[in-house]
């Protein structure tokens, strides 16, 4: 499916609506004056506050994001762009799925498909 490119400046967010950070190597391909991420570059999340409703309660915030479907016929270096529309998952440090990041916000300008 089309769908905007997902850049460095983009809000994405966790499951539970924590902020996602990209960090990427690109800096040649830019969309808004900022980097496209890739499925290689890196994606963390900073202050999850998920935890599960046992006795007694353990914390299980997600501390990463893994994408599983990226642009099929866009690439940069070499590897797919992620798209705004792309799949993922949540993964908390024990590598437990939490369930799918959110796009918010992207640039507008650039279709990938």
């Amino acid at each position: 499916m089309p769908g905007p490119l997902v850049h460095v400046g983009a809000t994405v967010q966790c499951t539970h609506f924590a902020p996602v950070t990209a960090i990427t190597s690109n800096t040649r391909v830019l969309v808004s004056a900022m980097p496209v991420v890739t499925i290689a570059d890196t994606f963390t999340v900073a202050g999850c506050l998920f935890t599960l409703p046992t006795v007694p309660p353990k914390p299980q915030p997600c501390v990463r994001v893994q994408w599983l479907v990226p642009a099929t016929r866009v690439f940069v270096n070499g590897q797919p762009v992620i798209l705004q529309l792309s799949t993922g998952l949540c993964l908390s440090a024990e590598q437990i799925p939490q369930g799918a990041p959110l796009v918010v916000t992207t640039q507008p300008r650039v279709i990938g498909m």
